[in-house]
């Protein structure tokens, strides 16, 4: 008995560090592989609905995702193979994002019903043997044929957007798969070692050696706790078997975390990586925006009518009836310049201003999107995405500085009994001020980063040193 109490204390130290490996080294990268797998995914997604493949689906953006729940994989005829896979795809798409964005991963998270769920989502379409010419699966038949569909006529880009995400797809579902393996692996192991000290531990050895006994103490030792009779198996054959010794040194075999002291190398920051995340940042300003334009014209129309006259109101309507440009309605605003720590004034052409913002909404909704936006994104140098991410912090920089002058603007200008009507975007400018200085945070980052691999090269040391 005294080599089971020494093989425990090794197991539990054995367990202690698995959980720190994991948690530091392979549950980050696991992680960042969803990430790939989730954009590669977009990428496709997004452009079936581009060249109308599928259908939007118009509940998508309203599905609030509260756990991971792997969409209906049911067969279905080919006749409803666009119908079926236009939900079924924005529903796995929702999911995706939910894992990725939202799902804190984490080793008391990953349990083995969780496990399970993701390995239903990674292999919800058989993306490793996709080229296969038969599929058991409708899903995975499916988006062969939409994959096929979408490279007919299409352009060099587009093709290459396609291959990319069917690599990266590939690629990703083994290291995920192999990722998983390594938390399901620790939770049998977890799960093994709290029989132990919660139930066989407690037991006469001869009772302990036994399946049947182990089950009838079982629910009052470890109530809620699910009983897996393979597990049970297994410590009966590592602890009360005659071959015991082999099977426990299998098992810290197998826990040992890998000798990774060896490698002296940094690893290789991708700064262009550090840039996109920064255009994610400030491309979340484009729905923001979305939300304050309809407010600007509300508010706008809520102060012409005031003002106009009825002989202006008639004037403007023939105006519109024979199609002419409506003349400029510009609006005298005021905002305190902190660099120069003076108030300045400024004349908001609000026609000119509905346009700029039409024009960044398209762009910022274009730009930030993780499927096609995020593939030319990647594809480009990192003096152009650098570029890219400082034009648009000063555009939407400009914009917020406009729209909070001319929100205080609003409320002024109406009368008394009509600033309750004044729609106020406070809210909205309090969110694009985090998307700017989120963004600016990256591109800080990135300017920091280049700064230190320059320090390197000055001194003759590699970055990776």
């Amino acid at each position: 008995m005294t080599e089971l109490v020494e093989y425990h204390q090794k197991l539990a130290e054995a367990l202690q560090e698995r959980q720190q490996w994991l948690e530091k080294s392979e549950l980050p990268k696991l992680k960042e592989e969803l990430r790939t797998f989730h954009a590669a995914f977009s990428a496709l997604f997004s452009l079936f609905l581009k060249r109308r493949i599928l259908n939007e689906d118009p509940y998508k953006q309203d599905v609030k995702v509260a756990d991971i729940e792997v969409p209906d994989a049911s067969p279905f005829p080919e006749t409803e193979r666009v119908a079926k896979l236009s939900i079924r795809l924005a529903q796995f798409d929702n999911q995706l994002d939910f894992l990725v964005n939202f799902y804190q991963i984490s080793l008391d998270s990953l349990s083995v019903e969780k496990i399970k769920r993701i390995l239903g989502l990674v292999k919800y379409i058989d993306w490793v043997r996709f080229i296969a010419d038969n599929h058991a699966s409708s899903n995975t038949s499916g988006m062969v044929e939409l994959i096929s569909q979408a490279r007919q006529g299409a352009d060099s880009l587009t093709g290459n957007i396609i291959n990319q995400a069917l690599a990266d797809l590939y690629r990703t579902t083994g290291a995920i798969l192999g990722y998983l393996k390594e938390a399901a692996d620790y939770n049998r192991e977890t799960y093994k070692r709290d029989l132990r000290e919660k139930v066989t531990g407690v037991m006469q050895p001869a009772e302990a050696a036994q399946t049947a006994q182990i089950k009838k103490r079982f629910g009052a030792l470890m109530p809620g706790r699910p009983f897996y009779a393979d597990l049970v198996a297994e410590v009966i054959r590592e602890d009360y078997s005659k071959d015991g010794e082999k099977f426990r040194a299998l098992v810290l075999k197998k826990l040992a975390v890998p000798d990774t002291k060896v490698k002296t190398t940094k690893p290789q920051i991708s700064f262009k990586a550090i840039l996109i995340e920064g255009i994610l940042c400030i491309g979340s300003a484009g729905s923001i925006l979305a939300e304050i334009a309809p407010k600007v014209a509300e508010n706008a129309d809520l102060l012409e009518n005031r003002r106009k006259n009825f002989y202006e109101k008639l004037k403007h309507l023939l105006q519109q009836m024979l199609n002419k440009e409506p003349e400029p309605v510009i609006y005298e605003v005021e905002y305190f310049d902190s660099l120069r720590a003076v108030k300045v004034k400024e004349n908001v052409n609000l026609n000119h201003l509905k346009n700029t913002m039409d024009q960044k909404i398209r762009l910022l909704q274009s730009i930030s999107s993780r499927g096609i936006g995020l593939a030319k994104l990647e594809a480009m140098e990192e003096a152009q995405i650098l570029g890219i991410l400082e034009r648009n912090i000063q555009e939407v920089q400009s914009l917020h500085k406009t729209l909070s002058a001319l929100d205080d603007f609003f409320k002024a200008a109406v009368d008394r009994e009509d600033r309750s009507k004044v729609k106020g975007i406070k809210p909205e400018l309090g969110s694009m001020k985090n998307a700017i200085t989120n963004a600016n945070h990256k591109r800080y980052e990135y300017s920091a980063q280049k700064e230190e691999e320059e320090q390197f090269k000055r001194l003759g040391i590699g970055s990776g040193a």
